[in-house]
């Protein structure tokens, strides 16, 4: 089975492949910079454009009046797959800046994931980094709102919430409030329902294929609470925990999007997943609020604009990262099942945004019942901003 985009405990117990042995040694020739950017752009093995890309990262550098680490929690060639766009928004904010902003990349959870890196963003130990949005809801917990299903799990809809004023006036102030400047959301596709080895003779196609299972789920209380509702037996577990426990029988689903378990190594765990649409899997990249506020207007500017760029060039990655991550998914021998309206159906009458039993959390997060529908209405409307949501 192909397991092409390992990292963490798995990446480590992998045999050493002459790729990495060449990348190591154009690490120690050229410096980190120049080999991860010359692995991902092809040009690793040339040593004429490896010394030439580390000496225009040194370059860079030294004419920058400002360096600042940009943290994210995948490998940089997971944008294939898992269109997390970290070294374009790198050259972005580089080029949108006019040089006056290096960027050094430190992917691949080197200065960890998810809450960790929020923390290191809060107390400015960091200036940037990559998380999901789940996560950023134990520092900001009214972004939890999208784990409530079906009302922004669709693409679409996702993108026209968080580019519109209603979100923004409800979430964004309380967000910077603890710390925290949001610069762009990511979007990959929305979560799934994806089942290990061995647990069911085929795909789920209603929730009641899911009644009485192990689902694992992260330490959101609402999507705990989502598969509750949904007949399964939500079961937390760590996500560097999620792998064995799913191979252990400790767990028997778990809901990432497609994207997220290819480029996790999940590929011979699972024998399918069902793409249920139900609540978005998406990534945000923050910043410290306070740093952003001490750069001269100019930088904050570009860097603004950086963002913005990085977030159209996501959208438009995103059919192809899907492509890549189902091509690769079905090679190693894991279904893919797209329910039927009918029993999308299903899903959305068993546990949907609808059901008075989210009243009480509608009215914590958004305020009250009437903020959440204005911010549902706005997942109707357009902001100039297309993705494609054909799952």
């Amino acid at each position: 089975m192909q397991r092409p985009f390992l990292r963490g405990p798995e990446a480590a117990a992998a045999p050493e492949r002459p790729e990495r042995r060449q990348f190591m040694g154009a690490v120690a020739r050229y410096g980190f910079s120049a080999a991860v950017i010359g692995a991902v752009g092809g040009t690793l093995f040339s040593e004429r454009a490896m010394a030439a890309t580390s000496q225009e990262e040194n370059e860079r550098e030294a004419a920058a009046e400002t360096t600042l680490v940009m943290a994210t929690g995948y490998t940089l060639g997971a944008s294939r797959a898992y269109p997390i766009m970290q070294l374009n928004f790198k050259e972005n904010l580089q080029n949108f800046t006019g040089g006056r902003l290096y960027v050094k990349l430190s992917p691949g959870g080197q200065l960890g994931a998810g809450g960790a890196l929020i923390t290191k963003v809060q107390n400015g130990t960091i200036a940037m980094a990559q998380h999901s949005i789940s996560n950023l809801s134990a520092f900001a917990p009214e972004v939890d709102l999208i784990n409530i299903p079906y009302w922004c799990g669709d693409n679409q809809r996702l993108i026209n919430l968080v580019t519109s004023r209603s979100w923004r006036d409800v979430v964004h102030d309380k967000v910077e409030a603890r710390g925290f400047k949001v610069l762009n959301y990511i979007c990959i596709d929305p979560r799934s329902v994806a089942v290990r080895d061995g647990l069911l003779d085929g795909p789920v196609r209603t929730p009641e294929d899911i009644e009485g299972i192990k689902f694992r789920v992260p330490s959101s209380e609402i999507l705990q609470k989502v598969y509750r509702l949904a007949g399964a037996n939500p079961t937390p577990v760590a996500w560097g925990e999620t792998s064995s426990a799913m191979k252990q029988g400790v767990a028997d689903a778990l809901d990432p999007s497609v994207q997220a378990l290819l480029v996790f190594g999940f590929t011979d765990v699972l024998s399918s997943i069902s793409t249920i649409q139900s609540v978005p899997d998406a990534q945000v990249y923050t910043c410290n609020k306070a740093w952003f506020d001490a750069q001269p207007a100019a930088i904050q500017e570009g860097i603004l604009q950086a963002a913005d760029v990085t977030f159209r060039e996501n959208l438009a990655k995103v059919p192809a990262a899907r492509a890549c991550a189902y091509y690769q998914m079905r090679e190693a021998g894991v279904s893919i099942y797209s329910p039927t309206e009918d029993e999308l159906a299903q899903w959305k009458e068993r546990c949907g945004h609808q059901l008075p039993a989210w009243d009480e959390t509608k009215r914590e997060l958004a305020g009250s019942l009437d903020v959440f529908d204005e911010l549902l209405a706005a997942t109707e409307v357009s902001n100039g901003y297309y993705v494609d949501s054909d799952i």
